[in-house]
C-alpha cells in the first residue's frame, strides 16, 4: 500500500514538474557521481554501482530524446580517474566497450538518430575501448537528431593546453596569423566532439562543484548548474525535470536582467527613435514583472 502511495505522489510531482516546465535546453552535460558510495551502501561490490549507472544512463537518453534536448554531453572517465585500482579501471573499460557497441547495435539509437562521439585522450585508453569508439562512431556518424559526446580520458585543462598548444604550433609554422587567433580558432583544434555551447551542466552524488568538465564549453559562468544529492544510480525522472526547470529559470533571470539594461540603454539615450536600442528593449520587454513592462510600453510606445 505504501509503495502504491509512492507511485502514485511520483507520477503527480512529475506531471507538475511537465507542467512548469515550457521548453528544454539544447545540451546537457552531466557528471554521474556516486556509483561506488551508492554501492557501499546497497552493500555491494563497487562495480556493480558502475552497472547500475549504466542503467541509468539509458534512461537519461530515453528523457532527453522525449523532452527535445539536441546534445547530450556524460562524464564518464577522467585522467584523474587513472589513479584508481586496476581492478576499478578494467571493469570501468569493460563496460564502456561494452555499452559502446550496445548502443551503436541498438535500433533504438538508430531510430532516435543518435550521433555517438567520444572526447578525451585516446591514446591513453585501452585499445578494446578505442576499437569500440571507432565502431560506435561509424556506425552513427550520419545522424544528428540527438548528439552524444562519451568524455573518456577527459580533462578540460588537458583540452583547451592541447589546443593552445597546437595554436601556437601553427602560428610558429607560419600556418596561422597571431592577429587571425580568435574563438572559431581556438575551437578548431579542441576535441572533435560538441558541436554547441553547455546550457546545463548536471552533477549528482551530493558535490558542488564541475571538476574540470568541459570549461570551453560552460562559456565561463552562462550555463546553468544543478546539484543533486541521489547517486547516479538512484537518479531519476523527476530529478532530471527538476534540473530543467532550474535551468528555465536561469533562462527567465537572464532575459529579465536584459531587458532592463536595454530600458537603461534607452533612457540613456534619451531619443525613443534609435532603432538599435528601440529593437533591443521590443526584443526582451515581455521578460520584464508586469508594472515596469507597462511603464516601459507607456513611456516608449512598445506594445503592439
Amino acid at each position: 500500500m505504501l509503495s502504491r502511495v509512492r507511485e502514485i505522489g511520483y507520477a503527480m510531482y512529475e506531471r507538475l514538474l511537465r507542467l512548469e516546465i515550457g521548453g528544454a535546453p539544447d545540451h546537457v552535460a552531466v557528471i554521474m557521481d556516486g556509483n561506488r558510495r551508492y554501492a557501499r551502501k546497497q552493500g555491494e561490490d563497487t562495480n556493480e554501482g558502475h552497472r547500475e549507472g549504466a542503467q541509468t544512463t539509458e534512461q537519461l537518453l530515453d528523457w532527453c530524446d522525449e523532452l527535445g534536448v539536441r546534445e547530450v554531453t556524460l562524464y564518464t572517465f577522467s585522467t584523474e580517474n587513472f589513479d584508481r585500482p586496476a581492478d576499478q579501471r578494467e571493469f570501468i573499460f569493460d563496460l564502456v566497450e561494452e555499452k559502446l557497441r550496445t548502443f551503436a547495435d541498438a535500433d533504438r539509437v538508430h531510430d532516435a538518430g543518435v550521433c555517438i562521439r567520444a572526447i578525451g585522450e585516446r591514446e591513453m585508453l585501452p585499445e578494446r575501448v578505442v576499437d569500440a569508439i571507432d565502431y560506435a562512431e561509424s556506425r552513427t556518424a550520419q545522424y544528428d537528431r540527438l548528439n552524444l559526446n562519451i568524455a573518456l580520458a577527459y580533462g578540460g585543462r588537458a583540452e583547451l593546453l592541447g589546443a593552445a598548444r597546437d595554436v601556437a604550433r601553427s602560428v610558429a609554422t607560419g600556418d596561422i596569423d597571431p592577429g587571425d587567433v580568435d574563438v572559431d580558432t581556438v575551437e578548431e583544434y579542441l576535441y572533435r566532439g560538441p558541436t554547441r555551447d553547455v546550457d546545463l551542466i548536471v552533477r549528482t552524488g551530493g558535490a558542488e562543484r564541475t571538476s574540470n568538465f568541459l570549461p570551453w564549453h560552460a562559456n565561463g559562468n552562462e550555463a546553468a548548474t544543478f546539484f543533486c544529492t541521489p547517486y547516479w544510480p538512484e537518479f531519476r525522472k523527476i530529478d532530471f525535470l527538476r534540473a530543467i526547470r532550474t535551468y528555465q529559470n536561469r533562462q527567465e533571470t537572464w532575459r529579465t536582467t536584459r531587458a532592463r539594461r536595454a530600458l537603461a540603454l534607452v533612457r540613456s539615450l534619451g531619443d525613443r527613435e534609435v532603432p538599435q536600442a528601440q529593437a533591443a528593449l521590443r526584443r526582451f520587454r515581455d521578460a520584464l514583472p508586469n508594472s515596469e513592462r507597462e511603464q516601459a510600453d507607456e513611456e516608449y510606445e512598445l506594445a503592439d
